[in-house]
Formats: C-alpha cells, structure tokens, sequence
C-alpha cells in the first residue's frame, strides 16, 4: 500500500467516521508526522505545525494543488475530528493567533512509529482501552440526542431541534388538553419527512395528497366531533397566514370534517414576531403556557367555521 492508503487504515483502526479517512484527512496526518510518500513510519515526528504547513507539504510531497483558502475545510474535516480523537492536540493559543499550532500527541506517535512492526496491534490495543473511538462517540452523542415521543401509542423518537421539540409538545402536551382523544394522522421530521403517514385515513376523510403538497406539521383527527386539526410547528418560518390557510383549503377542498386551524409556538416572544401574519379565524397555542390558547376571533372557539 501506498502512504496515503496506509494513513486511511490507520484511521480506520483507531476508529475514525468514514467522513474523516477522507484524502485531506489522511494528508493532514502524514504532514503532521512528517511522513512523504518514501518515509518510513518509523521516522513520524510530531512537531508543532500549522494548517498553512500542512497545505504546503501535501502540495510539495503528495501532488496536491490546495489553495491557502482552503484552511477551514482542513481545519473542519480533520484537525477538529482528530483532536475529539485524542489523536493531536493544540499549543493552548487563540484560534484566530498567528501562533496557533498543532501536534500529534506522543501516543499517536508511538502508534504512528510501530506502524508494520510487531508492536502495532499492542500500541493499539492500548490506546483503544483508553479512549472511546470517535465513531462510536458520535454515534453514542446522536443516539442520546434523540428525542423520545409517543404518538398512537407507539413509541418514536425525533431527531434534535427546536422545530422537533415543538412538534414533541404538540403531540403531548396540546392533544391532550385541545384534542382529546384524537389520532395523529401525520407528523414529520427534519429528517424522516413521513415520520407517521396514516394513508389509508387521510383518504377516506377525502385528502388527495400529491408530491406538490405540503402537508401541516401535525394532523389530528378528533372521531367523537369529526374535527381535523392542522397545525403548524412554528419557530422560524411557516405560521397560518391567509396564504397557508389557502393552500390546505384547496388540498383538502374533499375533506367534510370541521377544520381546525392551529399555529403552535414554543413561546410568547416567537409568537409576536408572527402575530401580524396570522390569519383571523384560527388558534395559536403556545408550548411554555400549555393549559391557554389564543383565539382570533370569530363565533366559535376551538371549533371548525
């Protein structure tokens, strides 16, 4: 193998993400060791280094051709992922300073040196039982960070955000309270668009979805009053305005049952950078004061028109 494959299998072994035995990865390693194409990895150093140096040693030594300002894209691809690694570590000195240097740590060297003699499987071994793999430590922090929510009794989890806790909240603290008993015909995610999709139920209250639609953050549907909810998880963008309330009037113009139409926001302060787009006739409901809703006028509260 050549070094730069030799470098992608050490960091696969010390359990890097895919994502970080990338090519700038393993050249930002081989020029921090000082390792060419013709070195032998019993001669990796670790001196101080900057990511200017290591630009210019992997255009010199490996036929690269970056550019100063591609810094950042090194700094973020691998100096950050190395350093959760404990794979370098840093002089202490302000990012932005002239002087800001980093290193391999002299663990990573001793690993680096035994690379292809008899004590390479040892000297990993020994770093492994002493810290986490990234790949797992990543994986560990995404897992934790998920978001458990019941919806139908099922139990689901949302990826993290704002935009998924207010949803969480809907789904929990808003049903329970505004609509009771209800069933959630559909919920997305910021990254599983369909979370729950109820098909077969959208259908036969008259919903003729197509690829062009958008559909509400979260659908409810109250059987004992035949009411539809439609709300929206506002934080940044998205509040029942007439526009909106067009635009789920005219996907749902086959739908008989009342229409409710709700805009949820996680608080006061959010709401009133919306409360002038907000169209009268609907509800807005907010997550720090859940046992209140805001009604815009109209004869009915909390009911279809």
């Amino acid at each position: 193998m050549g070094k730069m494959d030799e470098a992608r299998q050490f960091l696969a072994d010390v359990g890097m993400p895919k994502a970080q035995q990338s090519d700038i990865c393993c050249l930002s390693l081989l020029a921090m060791a000082g390792i060419t194409a013709k070195s032998d990895w019993k001669k990796a150093t670790n001196e101080w280094i900057r990511i200017h140096d290591i630009i210019v040693f992997s255009n010199e030594y490996y036929g690269m051709a970056y550019a100063e300002n591609t810094r950042e894209t090194f700094r973020k691809q691998a100096m950050h992922h190395f350093r959760n690694a404990a794979l370098i570590e840093d002089n202490g000195k302000a990012t932005n300073s002239p002087n800001y240097r980093y290193r391999i740590t002299e663990e990573t060297l001793g690993m680096l040196r035994s690379l292809g003699t008899d004590r390479e499987t040892e000297r990993l071994q020994r770093f492994l039982s002493y810290h986490t793999r990234l790949v797992d430590k990543y994986a560990s922090k995404k897992k934790m960070t998920m978001m458990p929510v019941k919806i139908n009794g099922e139990d689901f989890q949302f990826s993290p955000g704002k935009h998924n806790a207010l949803q969480k909240a809907i789904i929990e603290e808003f049903a329970p309270r505004f609509a009771p008993g209800s069933e959630c015909l559909y919920v997305g995610d910021t990254i599983e668009k369909d979370l729950v999709k109820n098909i077969d139920k959208l259908a036969q209250l008259g919903f003729e979805i197509t690829l062009h639609d958008k559909m509400p953050d979260v659908v409810l549907y109250r059987e004992d009053k035949d009411w539809i909810y439609f709300v929206e998880s506002v934080t940044s963008v998205g509040p029942m305005d007439p526009k909106r309330i067009i635009e789920i009037t005219e996907m749902t113009q086959n739908v008989h049952a009342g229409k409710i139409f709700v805009t949820a926001f996680l608080d006061f302060q959010t709401y009133k950078k919306f409360a002038e787009k907000l169209a009268w006739e609907t509800e807005v409901w907010l997550a720090e004061m859940p046992d209140h809703m805001i009604h815009l006028n109209g004869d009915k509260f909390l009911g279809p028109r």
